[in-house]
């Protein structure tokens, strides 16, 4: 009976040293070479993959770094419009528009930005539902959505996704100067507020999109005061206006 099991032991061990000889080196060598690696590797490039895809119809307008590793995207704001209604940020997803602060008694540039933006509302009039503006006040204790309202009439903003906004003074401020990046500054009287005549272009996810002035070098905020008609100023600064067009017209076909 001793003898029987003896075989046994021997029997199973040839066996194992057999399995040991033929698979082990096979294991050892799909684990360092082969599959494994090639799996590990296939779900990177996959993830990757897919975010340097870039959209269907995709621009050649860049992305704004925002400093942190992502692209600069339009902070979350909610304001009152000319209308009486409560508009944010989400209400115009999904379309391509401009961002402007202005208020209704400036002097000064306000008037030629707004003549700007109405050339523009009109030369896009057949896509009123895709293109927009926003327009933020800096005096919003003067400029109530009845005032908003007599100053869309009167400058023939027609536009159902131009939105003039006021609302909380410092959010405002704030949204300017630390969101956008568009300096505003608070004055004694009409003649001493100060901002930005520039335009902020954005995308239908959101993001702040511009064209490049060199291979490394965006240009960022467009030009809204000088006018296609005037060609340059009296300083001999261009007008942007009619590449923020054709720059719009490249974000509608995204």
């Amino acid at each position: 009976m001793a003898k029987k099991t003896n075989y046994s032991y021997i029997g199973i061990a040839f066996i194992i040293l057999v399995f040991g000889i033929i698979f082990i080196p096979k294991i050892i060598d799909r684990l360092t070479n082969t599959d494994v690696t090639r799996n590990e590797s296939r779900s990177k490039s996959i993830s990757t993959q897919q975010i340097d895809t870039p959209k269907k119809n995709q621009s050649d307008l860049v992305y704004i770094p925002d400093g942190t590793g992502g692209n600069r995207k339009v902070p979350a704001f909610s304001f009152t419009d000319q209308n009486g209604k409560t508009i944010t940020n989400k209400d115009y997803l999904g379309k391509v528009y401009l961002v402007e602060f202005f208020f209704t008694t400036c002097p000064t540039i306000c008037p030629r930005m707004s003549n700007n933006l109405v050339q523009i509302q009109n030369h896009f009039e057949d896509y009123s539902n895709n293109f927009g503006v926003a327009s933020f006040t800096i005096m919003p204790e003067v400029d109530t959505p009845e005032v908003l309202k007599a100053y869309a009439g009167k400058y023939g903003i027609t536009n159902p996704n131009w939105h003039l906004m006021t609302g909380d003074e410092e959010t405002i401020y704030k949204l300017a100067n630390e969101g956008f990046y568009l300096y505003t500054a608070k004055g004694e009287d009409a003649a001493g507020f100060e901002h930005s005549g520039n335009f902020a272009l954005i995308d239908k996810e959101g993001y702040i999109r511009s064209r490049l002035k060199s291979p490394d070098n965006p240009l960022i905020y467009y030009n809204g005061i000088v006018s296609e008609e005037e060609g340059t100023d009296d300083e001999g600064i261009p007008q942007e206006i009619s590449i923020l067009k054709e720059d719009i017209a490249k974000l509608l076909k995204e």
